[in-house]
């Protein structure tokens, strides 16, 4: 029996709309060769273009039917030139993880043997882990609602139980399927500065709690600049890091740097109901329109859906398509084929994209 998905779109802004194009065409294109699963998008307005024509940044229609979704597949979003009122970015993404409390941003960090890293790799080593970010509070509590007077300024790091709770209890889980799938030794590291904040003594304390109801897996603690240089010394040594908001922020562009770039870093922002996923990047209007921009993250971020639906609902075939689509990218990235400008190549996002899904496609007829 063929189950249905419904995906809420949201195209972005700058190069948003050419790099969902391909997305979507190629989701399209495996859910037809599927006698399992169906996909049908709703593509919704929102972002800095929608609010500078409208006024709106993410109207409530578009977040009514997003949260009504089974997934949410979003563009980058954000132009440097559209601001609020109060001069701060259009940012439909976190409304989107306040509205429906999506509280564990996953960002995978993955290098194939022989892939783009500006690491010196071990011989046949490759790198394989997912930090997971705290995204609804910690010291993004008081965006845009901070105190600033004449003499000094103020921001509050909110970290709640409950929260903090579910965010480790989602890692536990995602270092379980990872050590079932043989991709990890099931361990999972807190990242924090237990040693000088209270709030992340806190932290480090739930952690723990979560931790003693997972005796197959290995917990441990890590401080935050410790870890920092350990993902440039030894990112192969890592399986599931969780950590505060704003840390998490910093240290998942660390990630996407040892990848390459941010043309390779997907992200997953993800609530015990609704889930976003979207690329790392932002809208890079300076190149929009002239399709150079690089899919491959925002096709990965697609396959981190497929994930995620095939996981929650038992569907096989969603999740052998995920790993195909990440392993047809991995053959164009370490081989250089019909690749963007930002990985050295000069193929354009039309045909970067047509590769991956002549790729997946010509695997299913072989299989």
């Amino acid at each position: 029996m063929t189950s249905s998905f419904q995906i809420a779109v949201f195209e972005g802004d700058g190069i948003g709309p050419e790099i969902m194009a391909p997305t979507v065409k190629i989701l399209t294109a495996l859910a037809a060769q599927s006698d399992s699963y169906d996909l049908s998008f709703e593509h919704l307005p929102a972002g800095a273009a929608h609010y500078a024509k409208t006024g709106e940044g993410l109207p409530q229609m578009s977040l009514d039917k997003a949260g009504k979704a089974d997934a949410i597949l979003l563009s980058a979003m954000g132009l440097p030139d559209v601001r609020y009122a109060d001069g701060t970015e259009i940012s439909p993404q976190i409304d989107l993880r306040k509205a429906y409390n999506l509280f564990a941003g996953v960002r995978p960090v993955r290098v194939a043997a022989g892939g783009l890293t500006p690491l010196k790799m071990p011989a046949g080593q490759d790198i394989d882990f997912v930090l997971i970010r705290e995204s609804t509070e910690g010291l993004f509590y008081t965006q845009g609602t901070g105190e600033v007077t004449k003499d000094d300024a103020r921001e509050t790091l909110r970290i709640t139980r409950k929260t903090s709770e579910d965010l480790f209890k989602f890692a536990f889980n995602l270092a379980a399927d990872r050590k079932a799938q043989g991709r990890g030794p099931g361990r999972v590291t807190c990242v924090d500065k237990a040693n000088v904040f209270r709030a992340f003594a806190f932290f480090r304390g739930i952690f723990d709690e979560i931790a003693a109801h997972h005796p197959n897996l290995v917990a441990d603690h890590a401080y935050v600049d410790a870890t920092a240089l350990w993902m440039v010394q030894k990112p192969w040594d890592f399986d599931v890091l969780v950590t505060e908001n704003m840390f998490g922020d910093i240290l998942s562009d660390l990630g996407a740097g040892l990848m390459g770039g941010l043309g390779l870093a997907p992200s997953a922002d993800i609530g015990l109901h609704q889930a976003v996923f979207q690329p790392c990047h932002g809208s890079a209007p300076d190149i929009a329109g002239q399709g150079k921009a690089n899919p491959f993250a925002m096709i990965l971020s697609a396959a981190m859906m497929l994930d995620w639906l095939g996981l929650k609902h038992g569907h096989i075939q969603m999740i052998a398509d995920a790993e195909a689509l990440r392993t047809a990218i991995d053959h164009l990235v370490t081989s250089n084929t019909t690749v963007t400008a930002d990985l050295g190549g000069a193929a354009t996002t039309k045909q970067a994209g047509d590769a991956v899904q002549h790729i997946v496609t010509r695997q299913a007829v072989n299989a």
